[in-house]
Parts: structure tokens; C-alpha cells; sequence
């Protein structure tokens, strides 16, 4: 097996196929990981949430990391982190242009509203936030079998 440096536009590439990762935030040097659904626009990740620890915590500290990866079997993976930093949406005037773009990429996935909207087994219905990642860096790695590109 070989492991290639991906450019930076097969780590975009990699980000436009996918639709769930990993949110990674850190609060008093405590990292905290989250499986999340999410969409992107070719220039910020976008998702939908409620009210909880996650979003405590990126408030505290909006420097945050996605990762997403794909893994056909031992020798064909891929692994995209990116680098960012988190902001809310509010639903109020100054957001209006934002929270647009916002719903126009979320709603290209089916049941997109679901994961922040279904209330949560033996807990009463959240806030609902919507956020988007300023993308800062990414990086990449794939992997293929030897003697392939």
C-alpha cells in the first residue's frame, strides 16, 4: 500500500461527496468529538444542531476540526481533515444573506433537518442552531495498492 498527499482540491472534492464526519472542539484542554451530518458549499461546512455540550463548547473555543473519511477496504481509503473555526446563524437580519446560503446547501441532503429537529429519547424538543464552519486549512491523505496511481 502506498499513502498519497492529496491536493487541496481532491480534499475539497473528497468534502463534496460527503455528508457526515466528525466535529472535533476542545474546552479547558478537554477534546470533545461529535459525529455530525453536514453539507458544504465549496467554501464552508454547514449543519444544524441543537442546544447542548457541543455548542457550548465551540461557543468557548471556535476553533474546531472536521474529519471525514472513506474506506473501501485495507489498500483504498481516504481521511480529509479541515480546519476552521465555528459560527452561528441566528435567524435574525444582519444573518439573513448566511442563513440563506446556509439552507440552500443543507437542503441539497434529504432529511437534512432530522438530526437537530427529532426530539431526543426522554428529553423535551431544544433550541434549534444553525452554524457553519469557516474553512481554514485542509488536509488530506489516500491510500492505494502499490503499483496504482
Amino acid at each position: 500500500m502506498l499513502i498519497h498527499e492529496m491536493t487541496e482540491k481532491e480534499c475539497h472534492d473528497a468534502l463534496g461527496q460527503a455528508h457526515f464526519g466528525r466535529l472535533a472542539c476542545v474546552k479547558n484542554n478537554q477534546p470533545y468529538i461529535v459525529p455530525v451530518d453536514f453539507s458544504y458549499d465549496g467554501q464552508h461546512i454547514y449543519g444544524v444542531t441543537t442546544l447542548g455540550k457541543k455548542v457550548e463548547w465551540m461557543r468557548a473555543n471556535p476553533l474546531v476540526c472536521l474529519e471525514i473519511d472513506a474506506r473501501a477496504d485495507t489498500h483504498h481509503w481516504l481521511s480529509v481533515i479541515v480546519f476552521g473555526r465555528y459560527e452561528e446563524i441566528p435567524d435574525a437580519p444582519k444573518y439573513q444573506h448566511a442563513r440563506m446560503q446556509a439552507l440552500e446547501a443543507l437542503q441539497k441532503r434529504t432529511l437534512w433537518w432530522e438530526p437537530a429537529c427529532v426530539p431526543a429519547e426522554g428529553r423535551e424538543p431544544r433550541t434549534t442552531v444553525f452554524y457553519r464552519i469557516e474553512i481554514e486549512q485542509v488536509t488530506g491523505r489516500r491510500a492505494t495498492p502499490i503499483g496504482q496511481p
